[in-house]
This record gives structure tokens, C-alpha cells and sequence, in this order.
């Protein structure tokens, strides 16, 4: 974070976070179906697609609570590629329960039921239709260490 941006968070008090900085990302075979999948199922925002026909050179998905994830089709011979299904990702929400009700009256696969770790946070685990794993859970992950060199 550069001096600007760190003074600006500051500024705004620890409540407020930043705008995401770092993007999740990846591909599909069926990028418009996990999109589909992601935004009718799961409750991701469509914040921003571009597609030429059954393309999809790049979508940006917005989660309501923050943060969000980057994804296209899937381009084996691209310097940036990967394969389709081997993606994981955690996502933070406040409403567990809701949320478990919600993909799970729409039909959606169980990687992992609803659980409550020994460390605190309750969770479930989804598989979408192209084979990655998306978990969400209460937990935030730890406050981020302050100091010039990123430690307390």
C-alpha cells in the first residue's frame, strides 16, 4: 500500500476496508453457466462481463459483503491459464445459515455440509458445475499487521 492509500485507510478508521486489491481468478469450459451458477445459486453480484458468443474474455463477480473473483473461458494455449476445475476459494459471510439454506433448497452439490470447526467458524463447502471448491464460512481471517514493514 503506498503512503497515499495507507493514509487514506487510516483516515477512514478500521471499520472501513479497502477496495479489493487482490482477485481471485479462474477459467471454465462453460464460463456462462458458472456465471449462471455463481449468480443465481450462490448470490455472486454480475458486475461486469465480456463475452463474444460463447467467450467469455473476462467477467468480474462481486460478493454482496466484499471482495469478489475475476473468471473467463478457459484458454489452454493462453500465458495465462488454468485448468478448469483445480480453483478453491473461501468467502466470508455473516449469514452462514441463510446462506446454506439458500444454495442448498437450489439444488446446489455439498462438498462439505455445515459444521462447526473447533476453531470457531461454521462453514460448508459447495462444488460448482465446472468441479472447483467454494467454502464459506463467518471467519474474516486475522486483522492485517500494521507497522512500516508489515509487522506489529
Amino acid at each position: 500500500m503506498d503512503n497515499s492509500s495507507a493514509a487514506a485507510h487510516q483516515a477512514a478508521g478500521p471499520s472501513a476496508a479497502p477496495a479489493p486489491t487482490v482477485w481471485p481468478t479462474l477459467q471454465a469450459r462453460d464460463a456462462h453457466a458458472l456465471i449462471d451458477f455463481l449468480v443465481e445459486k450462490v448470490g455472486f453480484l454480475r458486475t461486469a462481463v465480456y463475452a463474444d458468443g460463447d467467450q467469455v474474455a473476462h467477467c468480474q463477480l462481486d460478493w454482496p459483503e466484499g471482495g469478489g473473483v475475476m473468471l473467463g473461458s478457459y484458454k489452454p494455449d493462453a500465458e495465462w491459464c488454468t485448468p478448469p476445475g483445480t480453483f478453491g476459494c473461501y468467502v466470508v459471510t455473516n449469514d452462514v445459515d441463510g446462506l446454506y439454506e439458500r444454495v442448498k433448497a437450489a439444488g446446489v452439490t455439498f462438498a462439505r455440509e455445515i459444521v462447526d470447526q473447533d476453531y470457531g467458524n461454521r462453514e460448508f463447502a459447495v462444488r460448482d458445475p465446472e468441479g472447483n471448491l467454494w467454502s464459506f464460512g463467518h471467519y474474516p481471517g486475522e486483522p492485517a499487521p500494521s507497522g512500516p514493514s508489515g509487522t506489529v
